[in-house]
């Protein structure tokens, strides 16, 4: 069964002179799930830093940093905090490795995990329910600065027009995302340079205020201190993490693009812009409060410069959400349902503003994103645990077109479409990591650790171990063949 489209109008192409699988900037992709083929392949690894460098700069990095402080940690620990989590950068590079290796998305290349009907299930939820809550999110955010930003040329931010903002940002968002891969590729080295300027004269304001000493008036310690340290680190973590698709922009590589050019530039993009953009946020909190951070950074901030820091707001959101919406698109075609990617991405978006005016007029923002973060790692964390194990065992040996066959004849069939060693290694670290997790409910592990949030270590290593009990020799001799 096919899961996606061909492009509509391969004739005109060919009218035109142009090639059908033509991929410029102002043309929509015409691939879905399918394997890139060679001659549509081109690039360098190094491109990948600029996409990635975008996701990290944004308003959600900015409550996140700022989170660390107001958790009762004290500066050099939540730095400490914010070095660790943003570590897991590196899953995301390894993780964009069988890019090139299968010319194929995430989405098609864990059927060799979960088997063809399994991976089904696993898109669905891991894939594009967990995509098209991050989107909304960052937009929910990205919308809180655009309502300051409307304020101020005078307009009333009543509910019509947070409806009318929030959906113009959404339809910026989904333009790039319905164009694909070489708009993302072409526009995001710009917006990159534009957000690093901004964000670069907002630190150097927030260094002036920051209090280099600073500890809170109550110290944590013991049970107490390690809570706060370990939902730090998972908050921050939760970002890369989220990128378990990170194959999905790396698959236009030649296949010959070095392995570790396609990890390095990825997880570099992506830690430093995290890095740094959280960072803002923590020295921010010794010196006002981040309890609401676009506020508070305006109160320090120059008045003339205050409507360019809100653009960048919503420009650096409207960068991380184009590559969810784009995942989350193919997600929804991997998931079994025969749609153009364009309309997929679509959906995704009109799903993802409801929920957005769900959390902005009824929910409590802050409280909603420290909760979300924590929770999606009870999933996001084995996830990627599993497929970063794959990647090990099968030393990145993906066949794209094998992986794109869905009959029962496929070789990722397994027994009737699931991969059990997969699925149960996925089920067993969420289920693991569910009883250690302290957020919207305290599971018994982390009661009788007095609130000490495991969840996310512990996850990944059950497993990591599981997967690899379980599938080593089978993907050791695939290895050797």
């Amino acid at each position: 069964m096919a899961s996606t489209l061909p492009d509509p109008s391969p004739r005109t192409d060919a009218a035109a002179g142009v090639p059908a699988g033509d991929q410029r900037a102002g043309r929509i992709e015409a691939h879905g799930i399918d394997v890139i083929p060679d001659a549509d392949r081109r690039g360098r690894a190094r491109e990948l830093f600029a996409v990635w460098a975008a996701t990290g700069v944004n308003y959600l990095s900015l409550v996140v940093g700022g989170s660390l402080i107001l958790m009762g940690l004290a500066l050099w620990q939540a730095i400490a905090v914010l070095v660790v989590g943003s570590l897991f950068s590196v899953l995301t590079g390894v993780l964009a490795v069988p890019g090139p290796a299968a010319g194929a998305p995430s989405e098609v290349v864990t059927r060799a995990l979960f088997g063809v009907i399994g991976n089904r299930v696993n898109n669905a939820i891991t894939g594009w329910l967990i995509s098209v809550c991050y989107f909304a999110l960052n937009l929910s955010a990205a919308a809180v600065a655009a309502f300051s930003l409307v304020a101020r040329v005078g307009i009333t931010v009543n509910t019509p027009v947070k409806v009318v903002v929030i959906v113009a940002i959404a339809a910026l968002t989904l333009t790039i995302s319905v164009y694909g891969h070489a708009m993302i590729v072409k526009l995001y080295l710009p917006i990159t340079l534009a957000l690093a300027a901004v964000f670069a004269v907002v630190a150097v304001v927030v260094v002036r205020h920051t209090d280099f000493g600073y500890v809170p008036q109550a110290p944590l310690t013991g049970a107490g201190l390690w809570a706060a340290v370990l939902a730090g680190v998972t908050m921050v973590a939760s970002a890369p993490l989220s990128y378990t698709t990170s194959a999905d922009f790396s698959r236009y590589l030649p296949r010959t693009t070095p392995k570790r050019a396609i990890i390095g530039w990825t997880a570099l993009g992506n830690f430093v812009s995290g890095l740094l953009t959280c960072l803002i946020g923590v020295l921010a909190a010794t010196a006002v409060d981040m309890a609401d951070p676009q506020s508070a950074l305006e109160s320090i901030l120059p008045g003339w410069f205050i409507p360019l820091f809100l653009l960048a707001l919503v420009l650096g959101t409207i960068a991380v959400n184009a590559l969810t919406a784009y995942s989350a698109g193919l997600a929804l075609q991997a998931v079994g349902l025969t749609i153009r990617r364009q309309v997929s991405v679509l959906f995704d978006g009109t799903v993802a503003i409801a929920l957005t005016l769900y959390g902005l007029l009824i929910s409590n923002f802050l409280d909603t994103v420290n909760n979300v973060l924590q929770l999606t790692v009870v999933l996001l964390g084995p996830s990627v645990a599993v497929y970063a194990t794959d990647i090990v065992l099968r030393r990145n040996r993906y066949d794209g077109p094998a992986l794109c066959d869905e009959s029962p004849g496929s070789p990722f069939w397994y027994r009737g479409g699931v991969n059990w060693a997969g699925a149960f290694s996925l089920l067993a670290g969420a289920g693991t990591a569910a009883l250690c997790v302290n957020t919207l409910y305290t599971g018994p592990i982390a009661a009788a650790l007095d609130g000490v949030d495991l969840a996310l270590p512990v996850g990944m290593l059950v497993s990591c171990a599981c997967y690899w009990l379980t599938m080593r020799r089978s993907l050791a001799a695939i290895a050797r063949d």
